[in-house]
């Protein structure tokens, strides 16, 4: 070869060489291809609507891999490396021959990786106009591998929250710490999957806001998403009997503006819009976890209904037929105690004269312990399974296509809890006892003839009671349940205290079983020794609360004595009696044995007990085996409130309560005046 065509061909061989030939398409990385940070390298979606690359938040110089909108590149809406950073702008982006992503830093160690590996499947990395980065072969829509799995503060049209329950795999969003920190901060977006679907915003682990249950259409709390349901509609999925997933997600209809869900580090979720005449992002709503108005969770209390209208008397007041539990706490504008019933319901067995009352327009409270059924299929169907059960305290139509409250079920059995009026097709249908119902009315008789016949026929019916009739005696002792009675009744029904029917001594009382109509009670009654004010104190706490409380794993006080230095509380009685016996065995006689699926009943209605109470704001303070006691079917019942009191926040007591046994020696000796034994 001639001396000049070697010249030639070193000279074409350097400039092929020097050909960028690992460069990407503009939207695609194949295998062996990469972005580099120095270069400035960024893949662009095909539409042009995303951009991937490397950037820096804010004020911060450190590195990270992202995603943002082209038309607002501080708009970022996920991150691969949130919690590792690169220094400098060393990092490169490789899709490597293991189809993989794989990011490095400057020492070509791996910062971050997409978790697929499925090998030589995938051909390619490409981002999609949707904003979803994909590894995927060909054509083909099923992704090993894909962004949208991974979200991070934002959620895109297509994206979704919620949790497969066959792999446990759980989509939610998470903001940033700070505007110039994309690593994870505290706050949390998730859709609780529990009663009826709806989105949750967490501080931690504490709750902050909720956006209503999801009613056929939109979130119940959120009725401005109906303004926008034309270009966003929502998806919801696994509103089933057995769903092996429950997702919540939104797509954009052709010709809708860019628009995205973002949880930001200052703990607000907000919908935003792309306006193009202004370029700037509008807001389409908003909710945030330091609202001073109605959108805090849970704000009012157990029972308690915010007014966002309400400014000037703090935004609180009861639902219909109840009233604050402590005064002096919702004058000072402390709401979590709550508030508590005006009248007692009436309802045995199924048999009641209870009513419902509409609440019109509300957010509904929390369904996480509702019972829900999609299928019922009108709401006077609903109405008659909540009569039906006496534990049902109020019910809701759960799906409104169609128009108001059309079909499916809610019912709640606990405490009614972050319930607030805004504009909202849905009602509540609140259980009250019928006296909530009266009206006024006109009489033929002077007012003492009523109040003395009826007293002469009350007198003549407990007589005949006692001495003749057995159903007119349960009859009489139905009527009476949550009322004070007559020492004279109790001492019938435990054969005047006698020592034979003593079933438990205690530190403050004696148990008596009491007998009476073929009905059986525990009775328990105060020693005289404990007379004392702070005696009768306690005892009047105690008639109180469980006047107040009404719970399946509560032990339910059905009535109360107070005569001369007789004080006496008569609760159901259990036939297994105490915890205490099978764990610890009774004095001659060895501990009994439980099974294990006894032992699991009794645990779980413990703790369901116990969040009941919590979830009402009290305290028991003594929970211990003897305070709990057995059903003939097992089904745990906390008892003994003698020590239990009402939790209000900010409010400090110094008193220390101590069961001798529970408690480390060393403390119970060196106890102090502020000790309670």
């Amino acid at each position: 070869m001639r001396p000049t065509s070697q010249l030639l061909l070193l000279l074409f061989l350097a400039c092929i060489s020097l050909l960028p030939i690992q460069a990407p398409a503009a939207d695609k990385l194949q295998k062996g291809q990469n972005l580099t940070d120095s270069n400035g390298d960024t893949l662009l979606s095909a539409g042009g609507s995303f951009t991937l690359g490397f950037f820096s938040p804010g004020v911060s110089t450190k590195r990270y891999l992202g995603i943002w909108f082209s038309v607002s590149n501080d708009t970022v809406y996920w991150v691969a490396n949130r919690d590792q950073p690169l220094v400098d702008k060393s990092g490169m982006l490789v899709f490597n021959d293991a189809a993989t992503l794989v990011l490095l830093d400057g020492a070509r160690r791996t910062v971050w990786s997409s978790d697929f590996t499925g090998g030589s499947s995938a051909s390619v990395a490409q981002l999609l106009d949707s904003g979803n980065l994909v590894l995927r072969n060909g054509s083909s829509v099923a992704y090993p591998w894909q962004s949208f799995d991974y979200p991070s503060d934002t959620l895109l049209p297509g994206m979704k929250l919620g949790k497969n329950f066959w792999t446990g795999t759980e989509w939610q969003l998470t903001s940033w710490r700070s505007a110039d920190d994309p690593s994870p901060g505290e706050y949390r977006r998730t859709l609780e999957t529990k009663g009826l679907p709806e989105l949750i915003l967490w501080r931690g682990n504490v709750k902050t806001h909720r956006s209503g249950p999801y009613n056929g259409l939109y979130f119940n709390g959120v009725p401005e998403a109906s303004t926008y349901m034309n270009m966003y509609p929502l998806h919801v999925t696994g509103l089933t009997a057995r769903p092996t997933e429950i997702t919540y997600g939104y797509t954009a209809e052709p010709g809708a503006p860019l628009t995205r869900v973002v949880v930001n580090h200052t703990g607000v979720a907000e919908r935003l819009v792309w306006n193009t005449d202004t370029g700037a992002w509008i807001s389409f709503f908003s909710r945030g976890a330091r609202d001073i108005t109605c959108d805090a969770y849970g704000k009012c209390g157990a029972f308690g209904l915010c007014d966002p209208e309400a400014a000037l008397s703090g935004f609180c007041g009861c639902v219909p037929g109840f009233r604050p539990i402590s005064t002096s706490a919702w004058q000072m504008k402390q709401y979590v105690g709550g508030c508590q019933r005006d009248a007692v319901l009436e309802c045995r067995a199924g048999k009641t004269t209870d009513r419902f009352k509409v609440v019109p327009g509300v957010k509904l409270p929390d369904t996480q312990n509702a019972t829900v059924d999609i299928d019922v299929a009108s709401l006077e169907e609903c109405k008659a399974r909540c009569y039906a059960n006496c534990s049902c305290l109020a019910y809701a139509a759960a799906d409104i296509r169609g128009g108001g409250n059309r079909s499916g079920c809610i019912l709640w059995t606990d405490a009614i809890v972050d319930l607030r009026l805004i504009d909202s097709k849905q009602d509540l249908y609140l259980r009250l006892s019928k006296s909530e119902f009266g009206g006024p009315s006109v009489s033929l008789f002077p007012t003492w003839i009523i109040i003395g016949v009826s007293v002469a026929l009350i007198i003549i019916l407990v007589l005949l009671a006692f001495w003749f009739s057995t159903s007119i005696g349960q009859l009489i002792l139905w009527l009476l349940e949550g009322h004070a009675v007559c020492l004279c009744i109790i001492r019938k029904a435990t054969g005047n205290f006698s020592g034979e029917n003593v079933i438990g001594k205690g530190g403050f009382s004696d148990v008596y079983m009491g007998r009476l109509f073929g009905r059986e009670f525990a009775v328990k009654k105060l020693r005289k020794d404990r007379l004392t004010d702070k005696g009768k104190e306690d005892f009047k706490r105690e008639v109180k609360m469980m006047s107040t409380l009404a719970h399946v794993n509560l032990a339910k006080l059905l009535y109360h004595c107070r005569e001369g230095n007789e004080w006496i509380l008569v609760y159901e009685y259990m036939e297994n009696k105490s915890l205490d016996r099978y764990i610890f065995g009774e004095q001659n006689r060895p501990r009994s044995s439980l099974n294990w699926a006894q032992r699991l009943e009794i645990i779980c209605g413990v703790a369901v007990g116990v969040e009941y109470l919590h979830g009402m704001r009290f305290v028991h303070r003594d929970l211990k085996p003897g305070n709990i006691l057995l059903s003939d079917t097992w089904k745990s019942k906390i008892a003994d409130f003698t020590t239990a009191k009402l939790f209000i926040e900010e409010e400090t007591d110094p008193t220390v309560v101590l069961t001798p046994g529970y408690v480390a020696p060393e403390v119970f000796i060196r106890r102090g005046p502020d000790v309670q034994v």
